[in-house]
């Protein structure tokens, strides 16, 4: 987007001639390489986050986020209120800070451009007009090329609209063939290149066919595509409810730090404002259980809606409530005792001499 305006014809010309636009001479190489100390030791003490803070982190710096979900479910209206915040027009999504950009957010808008404008327009005002102008721009329609075939192609749209923030609505338009594995690696690469120079990414994507019942996706494997698609992202989170639905559920699938939910979450449709609807608050229940405490299993049941909870998800509940022992908010009974190991809030624990 040289002046405003994207040369597709021209990329395509030398892309398709085997020319790269800009080839990097090989002394400046070792420039861009790292001592392994500084790569290893120097990193900081907590993972950065574009979306989240200390464990809770939907969206690590550096690394791509995909949110999954079927048409309808509020998978760009989600991607609108982080993007919002990304300009520094609000300061939290569902509760957890969003690092603002000092550039601009290229906004892919392939798929339907006329409803994600829509959906947009519930957002954003009037007052917004100066910002949106200065620091949010968008690709209506198919892309230039298929980006898994020609990756840098990606990079350089970011470069051009002199963006540090891409959002790709959606992946299914960016590249064909997303099932197949060379299609899947080719997009991975083009990622990793946007990240590589700077770039954040965000991605919209969709699961694969709901199983019976219209079960919601459990694993990685749910999303639809090559493997290639989840194994390159940083984190992926999915979106599950029927179209219009102003309750859906959310799983965060893939984790860059801890396991943030499994939460419900509440879309305003009028306004474009999500909030989270329901979460189960395992000190809350350690508190109404006085001395009892809860266990495991309990905690899990609660955490996954579920009856017969699976060993996975007692071992996630197993570390949300270790995570809530060390921020001091519970207190563990029993650790290593015949005993079923229980929690307790710290006030409940004290107040009652649970020893």
């Amino acid at each position: 987007m040289t002046g405003g305006t994207f040369d597709a014809s021209d990329m395509a010309a030398q892309l398709v001639a085997g020319l790269p636009r800009q080839a990097a001479p090989t002394d400046t190489l070792a420039a861009k390489m790292v001592p392994g100390g500084s790569f290893i030791l120097d990193r900081p003490d907590t993972t950065p986050a574009v979306w989240g803070h200390g464990s809770e982190v939907l969206w690590a710096e550096g690394e791509a986020l995909m949110i999954v979900g079927p048409n309808g479910v509020g998978k760009t209206t989600l991607g609108t209120q982080i993007v919002k915040a990304r300009l520094g027009l609000q300061r939290t999504v569902l509760g957890l800070p969003v690092t603002p950009t000092t550039r601009r957010v290229l906004y892919l808008a392939m798929d339907r451009p006329a409803q994600i404008a829509r959906a947009m327009g519930r957002v954003f005002c009037g007052e917004d007009r100066m910002t949106l102008d200065e620091r949010l721009i968008f690709w209506k329609g198919p892309p230039p090329l298929d980006l898994a075939k020609h990756p840098s192609v990606l990079t350089e749209m970011c470069r051009d609209a002199d963006a540090d923030t891409v959002v790709v609505d959606s992946l299914k338009d960016a590249a064909l063939g997303l099932s197949e594995d060379e299609v899947g690696a080719g997009w991975n690469r083009a990622r990793q290149g946007a990240l590589a120079s700077g770039v954040e990414v965000l991605e919209l994507h969709h699961p694969k066919k709901a199983g019976a019942g219209g079960a919601p996706p459990t694993t990685l494997s749910d999303v639809y595509g090559s493997a290639w698609l989840t194994a390159g992202a940083g984190s992926v989170i999915s979106l599950h409810g029927e179209a219009g639905d102003p309750i859906v559920s959310m799983r965060h699938h893939k984790q860059p730090v801890e396991e943030v939910g499994p939460w419900r979450l509440q879309h305003d449709h009028t306004r474009g404002v999500t909030g989270i609807w329901h979460h189960s608050d395992l000190v809350a229940m350690a508190v109404k259980s006085g001395t009892q405490g809860i266990t495991t299993k309990t905690a899990a049941a609660a955490l996954f809606e579920a009856e017969r909870p699976t060993p996975a998800q007692c071992e996630k509940a197993r570390r949300k409530l270790t995570s809530l022992v060390a921020a001091g908010l519970l207190v563990e009974h029993n650790p290593g005792a015949p005993k079923p190991v229980t929690w307790h809030a710290a006030a409940t624990h004290i107040l009652n001499g649970v020893a």
